[in-house]
């Protein structure tokens, strides 16, 4: 399971997901997805969604 495809995604699912702010040096914020943001079957960088601490971000890691 990837990021990359909606359906690999649900909420309630622990995940790291890069935020915007930490797209260039690729930092990774762990946490637990509340709902998902991208309407897209699939995106190549990453599902975006929102975490249950507000964060929001793309998923690059499904754990």
């Amino acid at each position: 399971m990837n990021g990359k495809r909606r359906a690999d995604v649900r909420a309630g699912l622990k995940v790291k997901i890069v935020l915007k702010q930490d797209q260039r040096s690729g930092k990774l914020t762990e946490g637990v997805v509340q709902n998902i943001l991208t309407n897209s079957p699939s995106h190549p960088h990453g599902i975006k969604v929102r975490l249950t601490n507000g964060a929001v971000g793309r998923v690059q890691q499904v754990l």
